[in-house]
Parts: structure tokens; C-alpha cells; sequence
């Protein structure tokens, strides 16, 4: 089967599934997104919804939180993990945005990919669930299920992000990214499936009889 074929059968499963794709993160505006998607990283959604209600009833905008001590932060994120580092980045990526934009969230995801602890992953989710702009952030379980679905070798994130930009239209992308995330923690998890049980796996691999080996990211 064609990986154009594959792609076909993928969206028709997943809009079947999840015809509505809501930001698993609780934000109100583009500062708040940027900060639930940083404290993400190696964290989960429902520990990430925990934890910022209270820290953004402290500081909702760039200039309150810049004005929160590192350790003030940290008090509040250290369930979420790696909680030293990311207390330094979100206080500096709040002074940074207070001096150089503003207040405001950049668009642009090459200036968003320099501010403290964002990557270009958390930068692409904050410009496609944010902004609208399309992306294709690569997580571990989107990463997994490219692999599961013959999509991408699994070299290595930046090659699957490609491979998938190629594979899937544009104006898809965004409610995608998301779609697979929701099929990965629903239907094709890390330690289960392996590539032999949920639809997808079998529509685009049917002969497959043994476990599939990922490739770490």
C-alpha cells in the first residue's frame, strides 16, 4: 500500500473518531498556551490542567509572571517535573516578551524557538493550536505511530516531521497532530497494540504477524 494511501485511510479513521480535536492543555490566551505546553514536557496533561490554575491565578500575563520569583514558580510547577529549569525559562521568556514584544506572543516560529525552554516543538504547537498557523509538532506518541503505521524509518523527530508534512495535505495538519496524539493514548498505546491490534495498524499493514520494533526518537 502506498504511503499516499495509507494517509487516506488514516484521516478518513480519525475524523470518524475525533471529528473535534479541543487542546487537551486548559489556556485562556496565547501566553497561557505557551506556558501549559512548556510545562508539558515530560509531564502529563491532566498533572500540567492540575497545576496551572493556581499558577495563573498568580500571574495570567507576561508582566505578573516576570515579577514572580524563580522560586515562587517553582513552588507551584514542581509536580510537573524538571521544575528548576522550567521555572527559569518561564520567568525569562515573561521578561523577554514584556521587553522585546509587548507582552504579546510572537507568531513567528523562529523568534518563539528562541525564547527560553521552547523548542520547535513547543513552538509549533503554540502556532498551530494557538494561531492556526499550520505545524506538525512530533511527540513521542505521534513518532511511535508513524513507525506502527509505515509512514516514516523513525530515524529521528525531525525526519518524521518531515515525512509526515510530505505525506498529509497542509490545511490537515494542525487537527492531526492532535488526532494522532488522542488514537495513540487511546487505541494504539506504547505497550499495547504494538503495531498487530488497533484499525489503523491493521488497515495499513494487514500482513504483519509480528511485534513492531520502534526506533527511539
Amino acid at each position: 500500500m502506498k504511503k499516499s494511501e495509507k494517509a487516506a485511510l488514516i484521516v478518513n479513521i480519525l475524523d470518524r473518531h475525533y471529528p473535534s480535536t479541543p487542546v487537551p492543555l486548559d489556556h485562556q490566551d496565547h501566553f497561557t498556551l505557551l506556558v501549559a505546553v512548556l510545562l508539558s514536557a515530560q509531564c502529563t496533561d491532566e498533572r500540567v490542567n492540575k497545576v496551572t490554575p493556581t499558577l495563573f491565578s498568580k500571574a495570567k500575563n507576561p508582566l505578573k509572571m516576570s515579577k514572580l520569583t524563580e522560586d515562587e514558580i517553582y513552588r507551584i510547577i514542581k509536580p510537573c517535573g524538571l521544575g528548576p529549569k522550567k521555572s527559569k525559562a518561564i520567568k525569562a521568556l515573561s521578561e523577554i516578551l514584556v521587553n522585546e514584544y509587548d507582552s504579546e506572543v510572537p507568531s513567528d516560529i523562529r523568534k518563539l524557538e528562541k525564547l527560553p525552554g521552547v523548542g520547535h516543538k513547543t513552538a509549533s504547537v503554540v502556532i498551530s493550536q494557538g494561531f492556526g498557523i499550520p505545524a506538525f509538532p512530533v511527540d513521542t506518541h505521534i513518532h511511535r505511530l508513524s513507525q506502527r503505521w509505515g509512514l516514516t524509518n523513525g530515524k529521528n523527530v525531525v525526519k518524521t516531521e518531515r515525512d509526515l508534512k510530505k505525506i498529509f495535505p497542509k490545511d490537515k495538519w494542525n487537527k492531526l497532530h492532535l488526532q494522532i496524539i488522542f488514537w495513540g493514548r487511546e487505541f494504539c498505546k506504547a505497550r499495547s497494540c504494538y503495531a498487530l491490534e488497533c484499525k489503523i495498524c491493521k488497515t495499513c499493514n494487514p500482513k504483519r504477524v509480528r511485534r513492531f520494533v520502534h526506533k527511539q526518537p
